[in-house]
């Protein structure tokens, strides 16, 4: 039956996606996002042909963790750290526009997602030094992070640059007032780490974080302001880069974005959202890593709670994040990339009716 059933492949996200664009850039009667959109999935086929060379030269290899599913043991010596040739384009590109605009928002993000980007940079690099899966221990990598986090929404707060009012439609919303400071840094570390979980399956996260971009830029340009347009033009480059390294990243991949790009990645989503009052539907199109985060909590949570009580720990899953499970359940890692593909696909296509019609 499965053999009956078109692959929905890597081939298949970019023509969606690109259709997409192009009917959004009708609509909107502006061919520039579509544009920015093409160059930058160019420049990223090209910088990561390029990088993974590079990668090669210095030996930049994968270590696959022990406790990991036991197929995953052939992906060694996998290059990685490849997010830097997705990210670097990227705060080229951000650098650029801040210097023109010589906008607020767009230093703050800037700085933000640099602080990120070394953050996930120093993790990968320490890793393959060490000869091990993990490089910063995860409290050196969450105090990295809250640092940057509380520095970035300190400062946006104290400039009026986050709305404390969360929008659900043009008619109503919630006012957090204060409350919007611990919100925000649920926003940015929650998501930057959720896609960093999400990335453990050849093309996973590159593809959905291609799929979120879209519907990110596509939620905002619905908005109507102006000002705010830049925020589109940097989602829609990012939908590009994601998709253009998904020709190296997905099965078999022959490289990996590491940390480097995957904690940039998430940050880029949370700061956007929360620069832009985009938290609500941000919140439905990553709908996918917030899936694949809470699996995780829920499995550690339950496996200490019945630990304690029956002083044996107990799991939900057959191992966290949710895609190994799906995987120890005996589905083709293909299947299960492109499966959650579709549902972000649709979660999309949810965020986006609902953002109209609300």
């Amino acid at each position: 039956m499965i053999g009956k059933i078109k692959k929905f492949n890597f081939e298949s996200l970019i023509i969606l996606n690109t259709f997409a664009l192009i009917i959004t850039s009708y609509f909107l009667n502006n061919f520039i996002f579509i544009g920015i959109y093409i160059l930058f999935f160019f420049i990223s086929i090209f910088t990561t042909k390029n990088g993974l060379k590079i990668i090669k030269k210095f030996n930049l290899l994968q270590n696959i963790r022990d406790e990991g599913p036991a197929n995953h043991f052939k992906k060694s010596d996998t290059p990685t750290m490849g997010g830097i040739f997705m990210i670097i384009p990227f705060l080229l590109l951000l650098l650029i526009i801040t210097i023109n605009l010589g906008s607020l928002k767009l230093f703050l993000l800037l700085l933000t997602i640099f602080g990120f980007f070394i953050t996930g940079f120093l993790d990968d690099y320490l890793s393959i030094k060490k000869k091990e899966n993990t490089g910063l221990t995860t409290k050196e990598k969450f105090t990295l992070q809250s640092v940057i986090s509380i520095i970035f929404i300190l400062l946006a707060y104290e400039k009026n640059l986050i709305s404390p009012f969360i929008t659900v439609s043009d008619s109503w919303g919630i006012n957090m007032n204060i409350f919007i400071l611990p919100v925000s840094f649920l926003v940015l570390v929650g998501i930057s780490n959720s896609v960093n979980l999400t990335d453990g399956l050849d093309g996973l996260a590159a593809g959905c974080s291609g799929i979120v971009f879209y519907g990110l830029g596509t939620e905002i340009l619905l908005k109507e302001q102006q000002e705010l347009f830049v925020f589109s033009i940097l989602c829609f480059a990012m939908s590009g880069i994601c998709l253009g390294f998904l020709k190296y990243n997905s099965f078999p991949a022959k490289i990996f974005m590491g940390d480097t790009g995957s904690l940039s990645i998430g940050a880029i989503l949370g700061s956007i959202a929360l620069l832009t009052n985009s938290i609500f539907t941000l919140s439905i199109f990553s709908g996918i890593f917030i899936i694949e985060s809470l699996s995780v909590i829920i499995q550690v949570g339950f496996f200490k709670i019945t630990k304690k009580f029956f002083h044996k720990g107990k799991r939900i899953f057959l191992m966290a994040p949710l895609h190994h499970h799906f995987e120890l359940k005996g589905v083709k890692e293909q299947k299960i990339v492109e499966n959650f593909w579709k549902i972000n696909i649709l979660l999309v296509i949810l965020g986006i009716v609902l953002k109209i019609n609300l």
